[in-house]
């Protein structure tokens, strides 16, 4: 069956849309939890932010397994990370969610204070990562979504393309 990586920045709708997928009975998994990343030494070799002290990355070992276990149906699993390039030959379709950067901070400022995107330092840096960094998930997506209408519409439109 299909692996099915739902991406995109900050703030776009990964984790509501992978609930919602859940909530619907698909095998849906939020990479960008702790469960599955954890914080290590930026590799300069590696980064796509030069000069940062942590990257967050997928756990390669816990990734890699989920990626490869047989099973009957469609895996989808949402994030965006450092790394996340390593893991592409193991996906079948790519999905970009994308909204406009005011977009984006708004939904980030609405978050709780231990929300990424909180602080205007955190929505600042997303700034300059929308910049640079969606581009390149752009290049390795088979489609792309607008989010902002409601999470429920975007749902269908992945289970439209999946």
């Amino acid at each position: 069956m299909k692996r099915v990586l739902i991406t995109g920045m900050s703030g776009t709708g990964k984790t509501a849309v992978i609930h919602e997928l859940a909530a619907r009975g698909h095998e849906a998994r939020d990479l960008d939890t702790p469960e599955w990343s954890e914080w290590v030494d930026a590799d300069p070799a590696d980064t796509l932010t030069p000069g940062e002290g942590k990257d967050w990355v997928w756990r390669d070992d816990r990734v890699r397994a989920l990626l490869t276990a047989p099973r009957d149906r469609t895996l989808f699993v949402s994030g965006t990370c450092e790394t996340m390039g390593r893991f592409l030959p193991l996906i079948d379709m790519v999905i970009l969610l994308s909204a406009p950067v005011p977009t984006l901070l708004e939904r980030l400022a609405a978050r709780g204070l231990d929300g990424y995107g909180h602080t205007e330092e955190e929505r600042r840096k997303v700034v300059e990562l929308v910049g640079m960094i969606e581009p390149l998930l752009r290049q390795s997506a088979d489609h792309e979504i607008d989010t902002r209408r409601p999470v429920a519409a975007t749902v269908d439109e992945i289970l439209r393309l999946t």
